[in-house]
């Protein structure tokens, strides 16, 4: 473990509930897609020896955390989320040794590394599952076998066990000749499902887990952990099998019913989780747990990341980024600033007491946010609302995420064929939803697809203006594996890390501030303003023991028109401004608002002291004010 060398938030300022407060309540999160960050080698993938190449870049940007997408031994099937081995690395990004030396070289620059783990399922490719293809095999009950139903032919449809459909296209049930059954796969026919009831696979994991701390690493990022704990009925039955006594979903269009809620916050999903507490990390200091939780409740978010309940430090919820769907992320729909508040007000609400928040729009799982929320319509629109976007998230209460490339403001692809994408979901979609069930056109779902297909995050890492954007040799002998977005040549680091009015520049502003300002870090959230329709406000208060309080004040338009200071928002500054030409604890602008308490703000300084008088709001402007 490596300890942090900035500042820890004083006791006397409760965040999450536990004492002493935990390490990571002030941090920031860099989120690494592997493959497509650094290639070192020139065969068109990134590896672990390009990380370490780039590991300065990250610690000039000041974050704490490096997260690593799964460099685990893989078909790559889901691009390494198909685990075949989880204690050895895939060819493709290098070897343990090099993952050893990148460990090293993280902690040697003050951060520390969490590493992805996919343990709801498994590739198909793994010895566990290959093993309990035999019925008579110790591992034979480590993943979840049925019988076809009864009266139809094994392998035929109407066979399958219940009417699950994956999430990635099709049946959730694949079935498998040599044992004669089905396995059960929530995700690629090539990801079956581990079967957590067992003991045995319970012991397993944890061994894993524990070999891979004791190597060195700093915690893990969990996919899907939510997904562990399936509801059966009293005889081990899950919904919908024949016999059950718990009925399946209603069929949806695409012919399938959906596992989630049967699958998603199980009913011994706590209690697996109290125990990976246990038997990985009791006794251990300085790591970091967080969990991926699709379908999961702000209420239960709260209940698992408190600390009285030993489970897990944080999760990243779903809701937020759900706001722009109707009914299906293959149906978007404009982004509205009041949908985005009233999904945030309910996460930072359950969180109020005890319990954390991670703070993320992009991901490898996510569109792009300056493409999705933000306007690109120009390169001034593309700069202001990625800065304003930030600005809203990273003053939140939680500890913030980074996705490669979003401290750029880098953009979605652009893609406009399909055999330009890579990505096995939208693949899969694609085929299913155009022509089998035939509920979309393919010129519709083409347009879904360049909007929230997973591929839109996962083209490299924009370096500089070079041929493949310095993400491999201009000259490397194998293109990258998917394109380069052709803006690179004016989106890249090389562009923006000496320009003090750069999208990178403000991050570094950001991150700096959650590691100084104890409010901005630990500050109880309150929404300000919440009818308002365009202007996403709120406040930020730290009451110390000896009474003193810290407040700030967050504005931001979210949208690319003008719009005015609402009411909650102008009241608080009226509250604080000192007369025009009034002399002020700081520079005082002439117009009743003090320079020195302008925190942060995505425009110049003097048009944001202009703003708070007159009232109005540029597009995109967005501001921290210190009001106490």
């Amino acid at each position: 473990m490596v300890a942090s060398q900035r500042a820890f938030i004083a006791d006397d300022i409760r965040t999450n509930g536990a004492t002493p407060n935990p390490w990571w309540a002030n941090a920031v999160v860099y989120q690494i897609y592997p493959r497509s960050f650094q290639d070192s080698n020139g065969d068109g993938f990134g590896d672990l020896r390009g990380i370490e190449s780039r590991l300065d870049y990250l610690a000039d940007l000041g974050v704490d955390v490096v997260w690593l997408s799964p460099v685990y031994r893989s078909p790559q099937d889901d691009n390494g989320y198909d685990i075949s081995d989880y204690q050895d690395i895939d060819p493709m990004f290098g070897t343990l040794e090099d993952m050893d030396r990148l460990i090293a070289a993280v902690h040697q620059r003050g951060m520390k590394l969490v590493m992805d783990l996919v343990v709801n399922h498994t590739s198909d490719e793994h010895a566990w599952f290959q093993a309990s293809r035999h019925a008579g095999d110790p591992h034979a009950d480590w993943y979840w076998w049925r019988p076809a139903r009864a009266g139809h032919e094994p392998g035929t449809p109407g066979a399958e066990p219940n009417r699950w459909g994956s999430y990635f296209g099709g049946s959730a049930w694949q079935y498998d000749a040599q044992r004669g059954e089905y396995f059960l796969h929530q995700f690629s026919a090539k990801q079956p499902d581990l079967n957590w009831e067992n003991p045995e696979l319970r012991r397993a994991v944890y061994a894993m887990m524990n070999w891979w701390m004791d190597r060195g690493i700093d915690g893990f990022r969990m996919d899907v952990i939510v997904l562990i704990s399936k509801m059966l009925d009293a005889e081990g039955r899950l919904p919908g099998e024949a016999g059950s006594g718990i009925a399946d979903g209603p069929v949806l269009e695409d012919g399938y019913s959906s596992p989630s809620p049967f699958c998603t916050d199980g009913p011994r999903l706590d209690e697996y989780l109290r125990e990976m507490r246990r038997e990985v990390f009791a006794g251990r200091s300085g790591y970091l747990t967080v969990g991926e939780a699709p379908g999961l409740s702000d209420v239960r978010n709260g209940y698992i990341s408190d600390p009285a309940h030993q489970e897990l430090d944080m999760l990243f919820l779903f809701d937020h980024v759900g706001i722009d769907q109707d009914g299906s992320k293959w149906n978007p729909t404009p982004f509205e600033p009041a949908k985005l508040r009233t999904v945030m007000m309910r996460q930072q609400a359950a969180l109020r007491q005890a319990g954390w928040a991670s703070l993320y729009m992009d991901n490898h799982d996510q569109p792009r946010v300056v493409s999705r929320w933000g306007d690109t319509s120009t390169e001034a629109l593309r700069s202001r609302s990625a800065k304003a976007l930030a600005l809203m998230l990273h003053l939140h209460r939680g500890t913030p995420y980074i996705y490669q490339g979003e401290e750029l403001g880098m953009t979605n692809a652009g893609f406009t064929e399909l055999g330009q994408y890579r990505d096995l979901e939208s693949i899969n979609m694609y085929h299913q939803l155009v022509d089998e069930a035939k509920v979309q056109t393919p010129q519709s779902m083409l347009h879904a697809i360049a909007r929230m297909g997973r591929d839109n995050a996962r083209t490299p890492m924009q370096w500089d203006g070079s041929r493949y954007a310095g993400f491999t040799a201009p000259d490397a002998p194998t293109e990258p594996w998917i394109a380069v977005n052709p803006n690179h040549v004016d989106i890249n680091v090389a562009a923006e890390f000496d320009d003090p009015d750069s999208v990178y520049a403000f991050y570094k502003r950001l991150i700096a501030l959650r590691h100084t300002d104890a409010v901005v870090a630990a500050g109880v959230w309150d929404a300000i303003d919440v009818e308002d329709p365009a202007v996403y406000a709120f406040t930020r208060t730290v009451a110390r023991a000896d009474g003193a309080e810290s407040k700030l004040l967050v504005v931001a338009n979210l949208t690319s028109r003008v719009a005015n200071m609402p009411h909650d928002s102008r009241s608080l500054l009226a509250e604080t401004a000192t007369q025009p030409g009034a002399d002020g604890d700081g520079e005082s602008s002439g117009a009743g608002f003090e320079a020195s308490k302008l925190v942060i703000s995505t425009v110049s300084e003097a048009r944001t002291l202009s703003s708070m008088h007159d009232g109005g709001l540029l597009p995109w402007e967005a501001f921290v004010y210190r009001l106490s």
